[in-house]
C-alpha cells in the first residue's frame, strides 16, 4: 500500500484495528472528532478523589465462556480483571408505596460476569500503548470522503483549529456508529441507496441510554446480606448493581427505565434527585451518604446519537455488516459492534468487527493475516 489506512473513530473498534494493521506492518492513521480515545467507554473518576476509583459510565462487562476475542485480548494485554459482585439476596421494587421485596436469584454458576480493574478504559488504554501515539489525531471530525476515477480516496477532516486537513488513502475503515457515517460524512460519489438505507436503519447501541453511578466510600450493602442488584417496576431506575472496585470504596450503577425524551424535559438535576431518593428507599438511610453520583446520558451526546436514536431500540435484526458494493467495494469498510452479526451490542462484537476489516484490508494486499492470539 502507497497510502496509509484512515481509521475513522477511537473507539475500541478503531483502536482494535490501528493495532493490528501496526502488527501487520501497514501505515494508518486514526481520526475521532472527541477529545479522548474510548468511543462508547467511558471510565471516570470522582472528581477530586481519584482514591475512590474509576468508574463505567459505558460498558462495564464481558462474559469470557462465550467471548473469547476480548477473553483472549486481556489475557495477552496482562490486564487485570475481577468477577462481577453477586453474593446476597436481590431487590425487587414491584410498587411506589411499599418496600422492596428480598429474594434469592437463583444463578447459573458457570457463566461468570467479567470486570476489568480500572474500568474499561484500561482496555482502550492498553490498546493504545500497542502502537505510536502520534497516528491518533483528536478533535479532527472527518466531514467528506472522495473516490476519483483512479481509484484514490481523499479524506477531509475539520481540525479544532478552523483548518481543513486532507490525506490520501488507500482505504477507509469507518470504526463509528453507522448512523453517524450516514448524517455527517459527505461520500463523493455518493454511497448507493442500498448501503445509506441499510446504515440508516442500524440503530447505534447504547445511544438511547443513561448510566448512573452512586459512589460510596464503601459497599455497605453487602453487610445488610444484598449483592446490590435491583428490578424495579417504579424506577427511575429499573436494573441496578453492584459497581463497586474490587477492593476499596463501594458503588452502585443504574440504568434508567424513563426513555431519553422524558429525561431531557426533567433535566438532570431533579433525575438525580429522584435516584438518591430511591437508593434511599432501597438500601436505607446510609445511601444517603454517596461521595459522588455520577451521570452521562448517552442520548444527549452528538458524537453518540442522532434523533432517530431517541426511540427505544429495537431493530436488532438490522445489526451486521453492511452492503458495500460498486465503486466503493474495498475503498470503505465498517466496523463497529453494530456491523457485527454475532456479538452485536457487546465489546466482544466490537472486536471482532475489528479483526474482520483489518483482515479485508489485508487481504488488498495478499499477505497471511495473523492476530498474534
Amino acid at each position: 500500500m502507497n497510502h496509509p489506512v484512515i481509521i475513522v473513530g477511537a473507539g475500541l473498534s478503531g483502536l482494535r484495528a490501528a493495532s493490528l494493521l501496526t502488527e501487520q506492518g501497514i501505515k494508518c492513521r486514526v481520526q475521532d472528532a472527541r477529545d479522548r480515545i474510548g468511543g462508547r467507554v467511558l471510565s471516570i473518576p470522582v472528581p477530586n478523589r481519584p482514591d475512590l476509583g474509576k468508574f463505567d459510565l459505558g460498558p462495564t462487562w464481558f462474559w469470557p465462556q462465550n467471548e473469547t476475542h476480548i477473553a483472549n485480548l486481556v489475557k495477552e494485554l496482562n490486564l487485570e480483571t475481577f468477577e462481577q459482585y453477586k453474593e446476597g439476596e436481590i431487590l425487587i421494587e414491584r410498587f411506589q408505596i411499599k418496600p422492596p421485596e428480598r429474594c434469592v436469584l437463583k444463578e447459573n454458576s458457570d457463566e461468570k460476569w467479567v470486570r476489568l480493574t480500572g474500568g474499561v478504559q484500561s482496555l482502550i488504554d492498553a490498546l493504545a500503548e500497542t502502537f505510536p501515539s502520534e497516528i491518533v489525531e483528536l478533535e479532527t471530525r472527518v466531514k467528506r470522503i472522495q473516490l476519483n476515477e483512479a481509484g484514490e480516496i481523499t479524506v477531509e477532516a475539520d481540525q479544532v483549529d478552523g483548518q481543513t486537513k486532507v490525506i490520501t488513502a488507500d482505504a477507509v475503515i469507518l470504526a463509528l456508529p453507522p448512523r453517524l457515517v450516514a448524517r455527517h460524512i459527505e461520500f463523493s460519489p455518493s454511497l448507493p441507496p442500498n448501503l445509506m438505507a441499510d446504515i440508516v436503519k442500524k440503530p447505534t447501541w447504547m445511544a438511547g441510554q443513561a448510566k448512573v453511578v452512586a459512589v460510596y466510600d464503601r459497599p455497605f450493602w453487602r453487610e445488610l446480606g444484598l449483592s446490590g442488584f435491583v428490578l424495579s417496576s417504579v424506577g427511575p431506575l429499573q436494573e441496578i448493581y453492584d459497581a463497586s472496585p474490587i477492593k476499596g470504596s463501594g458503588a452502585l450503577f443504574g440504568f434508567f427505565g424513563m426513555p431519553a425524551e422524558a429525561r431531557e424535559k426533567m433535566g438532570q438535576d431533579k433525575i438525580l434527585k429522584l435516584v438518591a431518593d430511591q437508593l434511599v428507599k432501597l438500601f436505607g438511610s446510609e445511601a444517603k451518604n454517596a461521595k459522588a453520583i455520577l451521570y452521562k446520558d448517552w442520548s444527549s451526546d452528538s458524537e453518540t446519537a442522532v434523533e432517530e436514536d431517541i426511540s427505544p431500540l429495537k431493530n436488532y435484526q438490522s445489526y451486521g455488516q453492511p452492503p458495500v458494493g460498486g465503486v466503493w467495494e474495498k475503498k470503505i469498510i465498517f466496523a463497529g459492534t453494530e456491523t457485527n452479526s454475532q456479538s452485536s451490542g457487546h465489546l466482544e462484537g466490537a472486536l471482532q468487527s475489528a479483526e474482520q476489516a483489518v483482515d479485508k484490508i489485508i487481504n488488498l494486499t495478499n499477505k497471511p493475516f495473523t492476530t498474534g492470539l
